[in-house]
């Protein structure tokens, strides 16, 4: 039988993943071009006929923790059109020696639409994440964002008393910078998500971004989609300037801010979600 001191000293398996995928439009039609994957980083393509071309992300492994390495590349050509969402939630759990790194990195061409839709992000205690996001725009090319964090599962009766968690947002438009967004969470969420000017004690937070040329005319529009949110369970509210709309989320309850959001992102978008959202 290996002493627990071989078992400490044994380097475990870590996990590493890298996909790529590239939507162009032939004939009308938006359609996969181009598409690679290896280690545990897949890619699904759901059979759509009707709706946005669609690619669905997966982490065979099932969940994130110190030491394992994700990265994804997203290309839309010129006056094409195609959402990106996860098949699940992304789970970071304990980690005893370090972080998880997640990169993303997107390109969108002229006259096209990305649209980065993934399911939330469920920090669990003791966990360790760290994420980049960077996006290239042509000059009238549009991206929508969206990533939810949320911090431990009520339902589920889990505490999260300490994690470390950074996320980096960086887009560029004809590379110029337009937006950046840092968050850093380290230490215990009671202590640095109580503020007023953080999440109010709430645990579940969103992050919604539309980057596009037009994007000040739609304010009303995202405004009235988020009246219809029930406000004793989210807390919403939506801004824009020099291109941008951002919308914010907070709430106590994951399932009440998924409803949220899922009211918002159909009213907002005009369309429904991927079908992944509702499983």
């Amino acid at each position: 039988m290996a002493s627990d001191s071989g078992l400490q000293n044994k380097t475990l398996q870590r996990v590493a993943g890298v996909a790529r995928v590239r939507f162009a439009k032939v004939e009308g039609r938006t359609r996969v071009a181009d598409l690679y994957q290896k280690g545990s980083a897949k890619i699904r393509l759901p059979k759509i006929y009707d709706t946005t071309a669609t690619a669905v992300l997966i982490n065979t492994a099932g969940g994130l923790t110190g030491g394992d390495r994700l990265s994804y590349d997203v290309a839309i050509d010129d006056g094409a059109h195609a959402i990106v969402t996860t098949q699940t939630a992304e789970r970071a759990y304990r980690s005893n020696t370090g972080s998880a790194k997640v990169t993303g990195s997107l390109k969108v061409g002229a006259g096209a639409t990305l649209e980065w839709l993934p399911q939330e992000t469920i920090l669990f205690d003791r966990s360790g994440l760290g994420r980049e996001l960077n996006a290239e725009l042509a000059t009238d090319a549009r991206l929508m964002l969206l990533e939810t964090i949320v911090v431990g599962r009520t339902a589920m009766g889990e505490t999260v008393t300490s994690v470390s968690f950074r996320d980096r947002w960086r887009i560029r438009r004809e590379n110029k910078l337009v937006f950046a967004d840092d968050v850093r969470y380290a230490g215990n969420p009671a202590d640095f998500l109580s503020g007023p000017a953080t999440a109010r004690a709430g645990h579940v937070v969103s992050t919604f971004v539309d980057c596009a040329i037009d994007a000040e005319e739609r304010l009303p529009h995202a405004r009235s989609c988020l009246d219809k949110i029930p406000a004793a369970s989210t807390q919403a509210a939506a801004s824009a300037w020099n291109g941008l709309l951002t919308a914010r989320f907070v709430s106590n309850d994951s399932r009440d801010l998924r409803n949220a959001l899922i009211s918002f992102l159909t009213g907002y978008r005009s369309a429904d979600l991927p079908r992944v959202w509702y499983c």
